[in-house]
């Protein structure tokens, strides 16, 4: 393990308490965080991280850019349009699955999470 960079994950959510979660179940898990409050803030973040993350955990609702809005700005910008994208969120309708899907997100979790399917889902997109 010695030398090898921790993997990073941008996690963009606008509650406080979700963003401190994530944190605290990833950080915990050896990996490196950096974090948007907001659709709007997580792209700065993304466009101004050195390095870049290896993952994006984004929420769908928040305001100023929801989830949808995150996924197909990062899906069209070159240098990210492969990188995995885990949607977390209260939603489990279907329907939004499916527009996650359509937009490019890698994978759905609902919250309440548990860390270790956060992990775990982290660990198979970023294999």
């Amino acid at each position: 393990m010695v030398g090898k960079p921790a993997v990073r994950v941008l996690t963009i959510d606008d509650s406080r308490t979700m963003q401190g979660m994530l944190r605290k179940a990833l950080e915990g898990n050896g990996y490196d965080v950096i974090q948007g409050g907001d659709g709007v803030e997580g792209i700065e973040v993304l466009k101004a991280a050195s390095p870049s993350p290896n993952a994006i955990i984004t929420d769908i609702n928040m305001p100023r850019m929801d989830g949808f809005e995150v996924i197909e700005a990062v899906r069209k910008m070159d240098q990210f349009k492969h990188l995995p994208i885990i949607v977390l969120t209260t939603e489990s309708d279907p329907e939004k699955k499916a527009r996650a899907r359509a937009a490019g997100a890698t994978g759905w979790i609902v919250k309440p999470f548990s860390t270790d399917s956060l992990v775990a889902a982290i660990r198979r997109v970023t294999a």
